[in-house]
């Protein structure tokens, strides 16, 4: 079976440790690994450029220090394409080569420059989450205390990015920066990495209005890995499973898709501590859904969504 999954952090630590090598088939230090891609079948991933909350005073220099990390040490050699349109998607889908689709998480260093934005396009980013968890120039995180909304400058960046192609993420988003998106987004809009707030009641997670609203805004969902959105305690591959459930009961069975933010985490649910164990994921849906199901959520829904949403080309 193939696999699009919609969130990992690789490049986080290839900016933190130089040495680590993504197709080193023994590397043990990446969850999401050339090697392990290929195990399970990932056609393609999703590669987020993160600025650590470390990192005091981001700039765009930091974002340009990860594109070269991904240029040079993770499509160079042509076994994985960097995918900007659509033809680049199907020639993926079709061919032998994996794929790879650039993003950007936390807008921080973009600062309300539209030439930066335009910049970040031309170099191959597809994918914007405004925010991390707490406030920018934009806008406001889901951890943020006032919990206020968009700026009037994050305003014209949803505009900015609309125009040009970009998708927006709201996965780290406000619960009133959420609804000014969904008011102001004229294309549809995706939470690359969360669950179902009914089913664990985190903050990161969507509530079943959200989650409602991004469906009937024709944006898609990935439901994440990361154990405590999973369940707030000893969460297994049977609780991910009850998010899935829960989402297909608001109608997202078309628009459910994977967004695992393997190598974000430093905890792993059992049976899922990296991507080369997508198996295990399978063989628990096939007990409660047909395969034609367990493929859309494991990749076709997320290609419909970008065979749609992605420029033309």
């Amino acid at each position: 079976m193939k696999i699009i999954d919609g969130h990992c952090d690789v490049l986080l630590k290839m900016f933190e440790n130089s040495s680590i090598d993504f197709y080193d088939p023994l590397n043990a230090e990446l969850d999401v690994s050339f090697a392990k891609m290929k195990r399970s079948g990932v056609k393609i991933q999703f590669f987020a450029i993160y600025l650590a909350e470390s990192m005091k005073q981001p700039n765009f220099d930091h974002y340009l220090e990860y594109i070269n990390i991904f240029y040079q040490k993770i499509i160079a050699n042509g076994r994985i394409a960097l995918i900007r349109n659509r033809t680049d998607l199907n020639n993926v889908m079709n061919g032998s080569a994996c794929g790879a689709i650039l993003t950007l998480e936390g807008a921080d260093a973009i600062r309300n420059h539209s030439l930066y934005t335009q910049i970040l396009f031309h170099l191959g980013v597809r994918l914007i989450g405004v925010t991390w968890n707490y406030a920018n120039w934009a806008a406001d995180g889901v951890l943020e205390p006032r919990q206020g909304g968009f700026t009037r400058e994050g305003k014209r960046f949803i505009k900015e990015c609309n125009d040009l192609g970009i998708i927006l993420d709201v996965s780290h988003l406000s619960v009133k920066s959420f609804w000014d998106m969904a008011d102001l987004s004229q294309k549809p809009f995706v939470a690359t990495h969360s669950n179902a707030k009914a089913v664990c009641p985190h903050s990161r997670n969507l509530d079943d209005d959200q989650i409602r609203t991004l469906l009937r805004q024709k944006g898609v969902i990935g439901i994440t890995f990361v154990p405590w959105f999973v369940r707030e305690k000893g969460a297994a591959i049977d609780d991910l499973v009850r998010h899935i459930e829960h989402i297909c009961a608001l109608g997202g069975e078309q628009q459910l898709v994977l967004g695992s933010d393997f190598d974000g985490i430093s905890q792993w649910i059992p049976g899922l501590e990296n991507t080369g164990e997508f198996a295990h994921l399978a063989q628990h849906l096939s007990k409660y859904y047909k395969d034609e199901w367990i493929e859309g959520f494991f990749f076709r829904n997320w290609y419909d969504f970008l065979h749609v949403n992605l420029p033309h080309g």
